[in-house]
């Protein structure tokens, strides 16, 4: 749509530094980075883009027996959300954005990308 010029580009505010987790299962359909190519247009935003497991994987996240290998997994995600110490972190999964906002363990939350479109619209 972009390439088309039928997006509007018009973003009134930046959003400073944004670590975005590639899902798996986006990653398994091949979508292709286009979520992290559309918040590179919001101007003075930079992004970093993970493309790690989370850990969650449906239930795999929130049953007791499973709960601390789950974090063990999204570990390396939750390390380089620290290590960045962005502005916006978030997933367009839902769960996995819940699950690394446990990990990070800051009060923080993931805010998901149309959240962040939103944000930048000014809306």
């Amino acid at each position: 749509r972009h390439s088309e010029g039928l997006l509007n580009t018009e973003f009134v505010t930046a959003l400073g530094s944004v670590v975005y987790h590639a899902s798996c299962h986006q990653r398994v359909q091949n979508v292709g980075p286009k979520t992290r190519d559309l918040l590179k247009l919001i101007p003075d935003t930079e992004v970093t883009m993970i493309e790690r497991c989370s850990g969650h994987d449906g239930t795999y996240g929130v049953k007791a027996e499973t709960f601390d290998k789950a974090m063990r997994i999204g570990r390396p995600v939750v390390n380089a959300i620290r290590k960045n110490q962005p502005d916006h972190y978030g997933s367009d999964c839902p769960i996995a954005g819940n699950h690394l906002a446990n990990g990070v363990g800051d009060g923080s939350t993931a805010e998901h990308p149309i959240s962040l479109l939103r944000k930048a619209y000014g809306i």
